[in-house]
């Protein structure tokens, strides 16, 4: 890492993984040849004014709708009230606190702009959590919807940190008449200058803090919305991905502000207000989680839905019954992608003819991904292993021994079992720490849950594997029923025939369990590690 910095406050600098620890990191397309010093604030918002963007619309909410003129007026007003009358210098944390809206994004480039560090938290996070992040990352810096402030103020008072707190809410920030003033100049930045600490969502119980830098933001949009997704001025973008969420952040704010398209933000993200946001903004581009595709499809008779031109999934795999309902109802194959907190967002995905259902798709340009034995050693196509990926992002953990476990002879490997095909077709198997050995036999709980998904009374369902004397593991199916239908000894033996009739049958439940809900993170992804738990304590 260059020894350059805009950065005053170099604690985050100062603390990330050894160099020798980093991924290797290509930059082999033109586009991702970028300068030394740069803010990317300052080129998705200031540049597209400068280019004769500024009366086109940039952001809905329900609120309103600010032009990206408008909205550059509101990131310089944050921006000098956190540099004036804040005292927030270039390398300090910002804690975000807030639901999806114009103040949220708002708040996220004049923290980036003032060459600081936005440190953006999920809205239902408890004092307790928020307590964990602003230690992680030294935070004493925060501006958080009104509406959240008391669970921020607790983790204020555990931690002794976060003791300058200012909020916001639909009508902006409460700014000293002194402070107001709409003209910012962008904290020149270098390219290496950490703009951004994500914290992963824990779904193997504790978070990690992944720090990203001013070239990784612009990364992700000049591989994903330029390759991937074809974003373009005319684009409307929505979805339901918190902006806590890297896939929320690049899909709902990064993207679109980079090729100047539009972005509609919705604080409650339902399935209702999804397409009625699509239907009322004619929305082209639809993110959101597998789940949400199929409650969606429950209510689309109701709305008009003829403006979209595609539809993204990431999060949690996508199951190829989803995938192929969705396409039945709207003539849309679902872009199902693979992306990571620590890589930024997608890297391999497909989209239009490319799509292959039930595959994740091919790596996108400028990444190069492969799949690794137990030796760390590239398989051939058709063999099942842990998938590496490296690119012009990758991973560097703040403080955290973990980083030797992501970051293997150069590659990010992911955490997930995949195989690849002679087309260079990517197949998901599951986590390898979700890969089922039940008597010598390898299953892929995704697969088994794919199949129950087919059944009619089947909501949502998680599988995991349950030690047992005899076989070593047995697969136990978690199964949340839809409404009409009643759990019973009867629908457990259905349900496990019904597998039996679609995969091999030695992969079928041998234990079913109904349940109310399915333990989540904030984003969305179900925790396995609580169900394992939750098995063990019962």
């Amino acid at each position: 890492m260059t020894s350059q910095t805009a950065h005053v406050d170099t604690y985050i600098r100062e603390n990330l993984p050894p160099r020798e620890q980093w991924p290797e990191l290509i930059f082999d397309l033109p586009e991702l040849q970028y300068p030394e010093r740069m803010n990317c604030a300052s080129i998705l918002l200031d540049d597209a004014v400068d280019e004769g963007h500024g009366e086109r619309i940039a952001i809905y909410d329900e609120a309103g709708a600010w032009t990206y003129r408008a909205l550059q007026s509101h990131v310089n007003e944050i921006a000098n009230l956190l540099a004036h009358g804040m005292g927030v210098v270039p390398g300090n944390r910002v804690l975000l606190h807030g639901l999806n809206d114009m103040m949220l994004a708002a708040s996220w480039l004049a923290v980036v702009k003032a060459g600081a560090i936005a440190v953006t938290t999920m809205p239902m996070l408890r004092a307790k959590e928020l307590s964990v992040i602003a230690t992680k990352a030294k935070v004493d810096h925060a501006l958080c919807d009104r509406r959240l402030l008391d669970e921020l103020q607790e983790a204020a008072a555990q931690t002794g940190l976060l003791q300058r707190i200012r909020c916001f809410g639909p009508d902006g920030v409460a700014v000293h008449s002194g402070l107001a003033n709409d003209r910012f100049t962008a904290v020149a930045t270098f390219s290496e200058d950490p703009c951004m600490l994500a914290f992963t969502s824990g779904t193997s119980g504790v978070p990690k803090a992944t720090v990203h830098f001013h070239r990784d933001i612009l990364a992700m949009s000049d591989t994903v919305a330029r390759h991937l997704l074809r974003t373009g001025p005319t684009d409307v973008h929505t979805g339901s991905p918190p902006l806590a969420f890297t896939f929320g952040l690049g899909a709902l704010l990064v993207f679109p502000l980079r090729f100047r398209a539009s972005t509609v933000l919705l604080e409650q993200p339902t399935a209702d207000n999804l397409l009625r946001a699509v239907e009322r903004t004619r929305a082209t581009v639809l993110f959101t989680a597998p789940t949400m595709y199929r409650n969606l499809l429950t209510k689309l008779e109701a709305y008009d839905l003829s403006s979209l031109r595609q539809c993204v999934s990431a999060g949690e795999a996508l199951p190829q019954s989803t995938s192929d309902h969705w396409w039945r109802a709207t003539g849309l194959r679902i872009v199902e992608g693979i992306g990571s907190t620590e890589m930024t967002h997608i890297f391999i995905g497909a989209s239009g003819d490319a799509v292959r259902p039930g595959s994740t798709g091919k790596t996108l340009p400028g990444y190069r991904a492969c799949v690794l034995d137990e030796s760390h050693r590239p398989l051939p196509a058709g063999s099942i292993g842990r998938l590496a990926v490296k690119g012009p992002t990758g991973c560097r953990y703040l403080l955290d021994e973990r980083q030797s476990q992501y970051v293997i002879d150069g590659w990010n490997v992911t955490g997930d079992a995949y195989r690849f095909d002679e087309d260079g077709y990517f197949w998901f198997q599951g986590r390898v720490d979700d890969m089922i050995v039940s008597a010598g036999y390898n299953i892929a709980g995704p697969e088994v849950e794919a199949a129950l998904l087919e059944h009619a009374a089947v909501q949502e369902c998680a599988v995991v594997g349950k030690p047992d004397a005899e076989r070593g593991y047995i697969v136990k199916a978690f199964v949340v029923l839809r409404e009409g239908h009643c759990p019973s000894s009867a629908l457990a033996s259905t349900l496990q025939d019904f597998v039996k009739q679609r995969i091999a049958p030695y992969k079928y439940p041998r234990e079913i369990a109904f349940v109310g809900t399915l333990p989540k993170t904030p984003t969305g992804k179900v925790q396995r590690h609580k169900l394992r738990m939750l098995d063990r304590e019962s």
